[in-house]
């Protein structure tokens, strides 16, 4: 069995991950999570007000903030992945979110190919709010084609540089067992989603339906982000979540 750890002072539980983000997160009984998706990218410090500010409003304190889906200009470099990472975990330690040394937030963090942002900064967002009688929810983070928590992405890749179709199709099974390992920690599997996010450049045709549509991913829709992973070379992303409750945040001057 999967081991998750609960963060009660935001009403939800997470299964521990590497340091800049956990697995993914769910809702405690008499709670769930809702989304907010910006209308624009909010740059990250105004990004971190924003939500602070989101937060406030709706009668939540800091630690309900359990996930983040960010946008970046460009994949980094592993050294700039590491130094990007440090900056963003600093405010988590501020608002004393980091948990024995673990980070319970869920993220993604993927680079849009057309229109990318000037600068790193926030998607979307969750928190979680009181819900008596709830139905289960959950938000799995992002997970490209490589194994996390290693010295480094490269040496531990599936199929370093082959986007051919062979190529992509056993990248997507890798991250598709990635997706159902997490859910299952939760007693989540994909019948059970709202919604299956990837995010490639690449051709997924060939398998859309041989292998995602097999497994089930297809049922509820797929929404196909033209964005690439957020380090060089990796080159296939997915994130799922179940949340019943999403709005959308206007933030355009």
């Amino acid at each position: 069995m999967i081991k998750t750890v609960d963060m009660t002072a935001g009403g939800y539980t997470f299964m521990p991950g590497v340091s800049q983000y956990s697995c993914g997160v769910a809702a405690l009984p008499g709670f769930t999570i809702e989304r907010v998706r910006f209308s624009e990218v909010v740059p990250m410090k105004q990004g971190f007000r924003k939500i602070a500010d989101i937060l406030k409003a709706a009668g939540r304190p800091l630690h309900a903030f359990c996930a983040c889906e960010l946008r970046s200009p460009a994949p980094f470099s592993e050294q700039g992945f590491k130094a990007f990472n440090e900056t963003y975990v600093e405010t988590l330690a501020e608002w004393d979110i980091i948990i024995d040394g673990f980070n319970p937030i869920a993220r993604s963090n993927v680079c849009p190919k057309l229109a990318p942002p000037a600068e790193p900064g926030f998607h979307a967002f969750c928190f979680t709010r009181p819900a008596a009688e709830a139905q289960p929810s959950f938000v799995v983070s992002g997970s490209g084609e490589s194994v996390e928590g290693k010295a480094n992405y490269r040496d531990h890749t599936v199929r370093l540089g082959d986007t051919s179709p062979d190529g992509m199709l056993e990248k997507a099974k890798w991250v598709l067992d990635e997706m159902e390992r997490r859910m299952s920690a939760f007693g989540g599997d994909w019948q059970r989603t709202t919604a299956v996010q990837l995010y490639t450049v690449q051709d997924i045709h060939p398998f859309l339906e041989s292998e995602l549509g097999r497994r089930g991913v297809l049922r509820n829709g797929l929404t196909w982000h033209y964005n690439r992973p957020p380090v060089v070379d990796l080159e296939y992303e997915m994130d799922c979540r179940r949340v019943h409750l999403e709005r959308v945040e206007d933030v355009r001057p």
